[in-house]
């Protein structure tokens, strides 16, 4: 977690109203060694740049614009990590060694949250001045011989590209090259909801410092840490209605920079805070599809930004001019050193904005987690852009994780995901779930061989609860022949020799059901034969909450009328009393997906007038009607959970808002959980995937409505699942894909943490296997001598 210094008027360097590009910039020149540079911007990222490769080649011409003076700054302090400064030092030791002389270092993080500090140790910083920075490398870049022009607009980027065989455009958030050629570019620009302002003091933090201000107007939170024997960073953020709230909007910069001491007195000691031109602004993400054209390349901001509360301005600035100059150097010709930088960084990049993302909206929703108990507020903060999880704070600062636990109730020596979990009278030894996954393998809806064995194996492999994959109600319900069902007696009893298996094999372990109808998204190919295709021959008519096919070539399904909805209702009880009989733990309705309940509950593909249609109530109707239904047939002591799309990634669908507001319905109707799931609702999707990326949906239903959840979506390592349950955003982890990789995952996960607990057990024919095989050899002979030339 590193802090960036981010100025707070608009970044230096070329500015203005963008212009239209007159002409294409001239094709990359052939050689990979530009003997002409022009460089737009003089932050850092464009200053490294242009001494790095005036370095690897003394006979560059290289001009750098910056519209700024020289000892102009905005912004204080800069942290850069360790990974970046070993960039630094083996790529130019100079450099390196002057900022070794002005770095103040520290490892602890304090955050105080309703008057209680817990400080976590061992995290290692080093941070210095972002005026020092710039000197070292103003004096780094005229030694090398670089013409630096300050206080000098920039000829426009077209001129540039038409002059110079190389043109870096380091101009910063409101990049105008990136704005010339926003064609080529393809910019993606988003304005978060939160105001922030840069200020400093005039004494330094001994560790990194968030500090929680619950007043009457809302949450405000302050990020501040040291950067020289005198001086601290300060940041103070909130939400924008919190902003207005607090007539921030109508005060000068005086006045909000006397407020914000005020507010943060305790942390200050009764300090004031300095500005430097401070202003208040709200953070943008800048995303481009492309960081070149022709000869002109994006650099730092121009071309990425990743909000402040992980760092990473500077840091990734710095890094892509490391990059850039690098590949100059190794690749033949500009063009394919422009295309190697680009392949090199932009997946770095990417993985940075999503951990900032998540960063940022865990404090644009910091009110959910106020109520959580301050050790346990303070470890969801650390872990809160999924980057320190539980087994890294575990060997940063075992003490704090230690606290953490014990308060959370873990045993000595329990890892989180290994503790109950109880829903009614089912109680889960661990915190794991196998997820629904559809199979594609039944005949006729009966589950065979395949299925006993696919969910025997993942019984025996330790999970707490095991889940069939979507079990239809009715063959008009199936989304493929290959699906599974519990329309008939035949496809009961096939289920009840699975459900005793796991029950005799795996005691302790429960099994689920999931119940389900295709909707529109019914009558395609099995997954691998072509998914959501129609098939080429024995379609079945479909039927929706409306008329809408799932995609261009897919059939249109027939709008239900109040008779069909009646018979579905009725398919849906008559499956759940099979399911009860069937020997099944827990029973999930389907409402997610696309299927056809998630269609009744989604705007976009409910467009009835009636009332099953218009509003989130009446959408809810069905749904509703259908869960109160198959809950008067589930026996009384077994829970019910829902599996709900919580987004559809597309506009105008299902919002956060309506998503707590299902959840909360369902949870008033008596579901016990809800399974947060995301998306596959309308086939123009565009999910922003990542790890975890569904959890923070999962986390705002679990503190918005109050009700358990199970969090869902590229949760791939048990040390995601201890971190997400410590940190309190969910109660249950289901995981898919790990558990096709390997059946024996949850096994594998306690002897990885050398677990040996009541929350797995190993069947007795497996105990052998409890302890990873021995290897290789690995304790051959060292050597003795070092001999020196």
């Amino acid at each position: 977690m590193v802090i960036s210094a981010q100025g707070t008027v608009p970044p230096s360097g070329a500015r203005g109203t963008a212009r239209p590009a007159t002409h294409n910039p001239k094709p990359p020149t052939k050689t990979s060694h530009p003997l002409r540079v022009a460089i737009l911007g003089g932050g850092p990222g464009g200053l490294y740049a242009a001494a790095l490769l005036k370095r690897l080649d003394p006979t560059r011409e290289i001009t750098l614009w910056e519209r700024n003076a020289p000892d102009d700054t905005f912004g204080f302090g800069v942290v850069l990590s360790d990974e970046t400064l070993g960039g630094i030092e083996h790529a130019d030791p100079p450099v390196y060694e002057a900022l070794q002389q002005h770095f103040i270092r520290w490892d602890d993080i304090d955050i105080v949250h309703r008057g209680v500090r817990h400080t976590s140790g061992g995290h290692g910083f080093a941070a210095l001045g972002r005026k020092h920075l710039l000197e070292i490398l103003h004096t780094r870049c005229h030694h090398l011989g670089v013409d630096l022009r300050f206080r000098t607009e920039a000829p426009p980027p077209p001129t540039l590209a038409s002059s110079y065989d190389l043109v870096i455009a380091a101009d910063g958030v409101n990049s105008t090259t990136r704005d010339t050629y926003a064609d080529a570019f393809r910019p993606h620009i988003t304005t978060h909801r939160c105001r922030y302002i840069w200020l400093a003091t005039d004494f330094p933090f001994d560790a990194f410092r968030f500090e929680i201000a619950e007043t009457e107007h809302g949450v405000m939170q302050l990020h501040g840490y040291p950067y020289a024997p005198d001086a601290s960073t300060v940041i103070v953020e909130m939400r924008e209605e919190v902003w207005h709230a607090a007539g921030f909007d109508e005060l000068g910069e005086p006045e909000s920079i006397e407020r914000c001491a005020k507010i943060f007195a305790d942390a200050l000691g009764g300090r004031p805070l300095t500005s430097n031109n401070s202003t208040w602004t709200t953070f943008r993400t800048v995303v481009n599809e492309s960081w070149s054209h022709g000869n002109v390349v994006l650099l730092g901001d121009a071309a990425h930004t990743a909000h402040f509360s992980i760092g990473s301005g500077t840091k990734l600035a710095v890094e892509d001019a490391l990059a850039l100059a690098a590949c100059i150097q190794e690749q033949p010709s500009i063009e394919t050193a422009l295309t190697a930088y680009e392949e090199e960084r932009k997946p770095v990049v990417a993985s940075t904005q999503r951990a900032a993302r998540a960063s940022l909206e865990w404090f644009e929703n910091l009110s959910l987690h106020l109520d959580q108990r301050p050790r346990q507020f303070a470890f969801n903060l650390l872990t809160r852009s999924r980057r320190v999880t539980h087994d890294n704070l575990r060997l940063r600062d075992t003490h704090f994780t230690e606290a953490v636990e014990r308060e959370f109730g873990c045993p000595p020596g329990t890892p989180p995901m290994f503790t109950p979990f109880r829903l009614r009278g089912l109680t889960l030894r661990n915190r794991v779930v196998v997820s629904p996954m559809d199979m594609y393998s039944a005949v006729d809806g009966v589950p065979g061989d395949f299925h006993l064995v696919h969910l025997g194996a993942r019984a025996l492999g330790g999970a707490g609860l095991v889940m069939t994959e979507m079990v239809c109600v009715s063959p008009e319900g199936r989304i493929t022949p290959g699906c599974a069902g519990l329309y008939t007696g035949k496809q009961a009893e096939a289920w009840r020799r699975i459900t005793d298996f796991v029950h005799s094999q795996a005691p302790g372990t429960g099994i689920g059901v999931q119940l389900g109808h295709s909707g529109r998204k019914g009558s395609t190919k099995l997954m691998w034969e072509g998914i959501d295709e129609p098939l080429d021959d024995g379609n079945w008519p479909l039927v929706a909450a409306s008329p809408l096919p799932y995609k261009p070539g897919s059939q249109t399904p027939r709008e239900l009328s109040r008779a069909q909805l009646t018979d579905i209702r009725e398919q849906f009880t008559a499956a759940a009393w099979r399911a009860a009989r069937a020997g099944f733990d827990l029973l999930e309705l389907h409402c997610a997906h696309g299927y056809l309940l998630s269609g009744f509950l989604s705007p976009l593909t409910n467009r009835r007038t009636d009332a099953y249609g218009g509003s989130l109530a009446k959408r809810l109707r069905f749904p509703l009607e259908v869960f109160d239904a198959v809950r008067a047939v589930w026996p009384e002591e077994k829970p019910m959970t829902v599996r709900i799309s919580a987004t559809d990634w597309a506009e105008g669908g299902t919002t956060p808002e309506e998503a707590v507001a299902i959840a909360r319905a369902f949870a008033a109707h008596g579901a016990d959980a809800i399974d947060v799931s995301t998306g596959q609702v309308v086939a123009e999707e565009r999910p922003e995937f990542g790890r975890s990326y569904q959890t923070p949906y999962a986390d705002r239903i679990r503190h918005e409505a109050g009700v358990p959840v199970i969090a869902v979506g590229a949760i791939s390592s048990w040390d995601d699942v201890n971190s997400l349950i410590l940190a309190g955003r969910t109660d249950l982890c289901a995981l898919a894909r790990p558990h096709l990789y390997d059946p024996h995952w949850t096994l594998h996960a306690a002897a990885e943490q050398g677990y040996d607990g009541p929350g797995v057990v190993w069947p007795a024919p497996y105990r052998a296997g409890s302890r990873p095989p021995r290897t290789g050899r690995t304790d051959a002979p060292k050597p003795r001598l070092t001999l020196s030339s």
